[in-house]
């Protein structure tokens, strides 16, 4: 990816934010552990001296608590970009639930996101942000997701190699986002 970004923009970039699904609980150390120093690892294959600044968040779409809004003595659902940061979350962490999509039944499910390595010093409320507007980017759907599009573009991804092509997908849809 280092180097097709360095073919379109002839440097290397200065921030990085990695979305990680897929993970529980339990999985949290191994990831701090193991693949955030593997990832810092492999930025010395493209430059001895190349030291981006580095988010690692995990996305969670299962999770088990609803929020809510009450209007005029009833409870709705929050609105779209709604972000918890506090009570609900952990104080030892840098974590947040965000309402990113719409609920047409029902209680609106949340996703919950968790900074587990930050070298990048945005701002809490900017990572928020930038974390809802890539829930905005997913070609395929017209609307807002619940995660942000390169989980979506991932996800879509493995299954199609996985059930569809039994091998690698060919370079030529390296650079095609339209057939996931």
């Amino acid at each position: 990816a280092l180097k097709e970004w360095i073919l379109l923009n002839h440097s290397l970039p200065d921030r990085i934010i990695v979305y990680r699904d897929g993970v529980g609980d339990g999985q949290l150390k191994m990831v701090v552990n193991y693949e955030v120093p593997q990832l810092l690892e492999s930025f010395k294959g493209t430059s001895d001296d190349y030291s981006p600044r580095v988010t690692v968040v995990v996305v969670r779409k299962k999770c088990l608590p609803r929020f809510f809004t009450e209007v005029n003595e009833e409870q709705q659902n929050p609105s779209l970009g709604t972000v918890i940061d506090t009570e609900a979350t952990r104080s030892e962490w840098y974590d947040f639930y965000l309402i990113s999509q719409l609920a047409r039944q029902g209680s609106v499910s949340p996703t919950y996101y968790n900074v587990v390595y930050d070298s990048s010093g945005l701002k809490p409320d900017h990572m928020q942000r930038l974390t809802y507007k890539m829930c905005h980017l997913y070609y395929n759907w017209p609307g807002v997701i619940s995660v942000p599009a390169p989980c979506q573009y991932a996800k879509k991804l493995t299954f199609l190699v996985g059930q569809n092509l039994h091998r690698e997908p060919s370079l030529q849809l390296a650079e095609k986002l339209f057939f996931l």
